[in-house]
Parts: structure tokens; C-alpha cells; sequence
């Protein structure tokens, strides 16, 4: 007898995992630059070139978080993307949608 092979979709579901935990340190990196910023945004206005960077990095976020199975993570990020083209953003509102981002990636154990 030939062994079953695994649905499509558990193959899938293995692959996007793997990619998930290859990709899980470089999305904590982005998650603590955009804390930075948010940090940053306590003392003073953002310069524009952190302002600017701290949106891409909440764009990349955005844009991949769902693939991963985070529809609220990227909905947060597309917060933060938002949030971050204001010429002045709150500080409040980001250290907010930072804290809620790293609660759904990176729950405590």
C-alpha cells in the first residue's frame, strides 16, 4: 500500500509555520525599532528620518503579518503606519499600538 500524502493545506500550513520561526527574529527587531521610535517620540518630536523609518518598518509589518496568521498584528502595524506619517505623531497612540503588536506576536510564555 502507498502511504497517504498530506493535504495541500497541511503542507501549506507546515511551510508558512517554518517560515514564521525563520522569520521571527527579524520581525522582534522591527518590533523593538518601532518601540524605539515610540520611546524616542516621549523626549520629542521624531526627526524625520527616524519618523520615516519607523514607518517603513510598520509598512513591511503591515503587509506581511497576515500572511503569518496575525490579521490584528497587521491591522496594529497599518495603525502605526498611520499614525507615523503625521508630521508629529502621538506618543501615546504608539507606545499604545507598540505594547498591543508585541502582546499578539509575542505573547509572554
Amino acid at each position: 500500500m502507498r502511504p497517504m500524502q498530506e493535504p495541500a493545506q497541511t503542507r501549506i500550513a507546515k511551510l508558512v509555520a517554518d517560515l514564521w520561526l525563520r522569520s521571527r527574529p527579524q520581525v522582534r527587531d522591527r518590533v523593538t525599532l518601532l518601540e524605539a521610535a515610540a520611546n524616542a517620540s516621549q523626549e520629542g518630536p521624531l526627526d524625520e528620518r527616524q519618523r520615516s523609518e519607523a514607518e517603513g518598518i510598520a509598512h513591511k509589518l503591515a503587509g506581511s503579518l497576515g500572511m503569518f496568521g496575525f490579521p490584528d498584528g497587521t491591522e496594529i502595524a497599518r495603525a502605526l503606519e498611520l499614525e507615523l506619517r503625521e508630521s508629529t505623531p502621538d506618543p501615546v497612540r504608539l507606545q499604545q499600538l507598540c505594547d498591543s503588536l508585541r502582546a499578539i506576536l509575542f505573547p509572554p510564555s
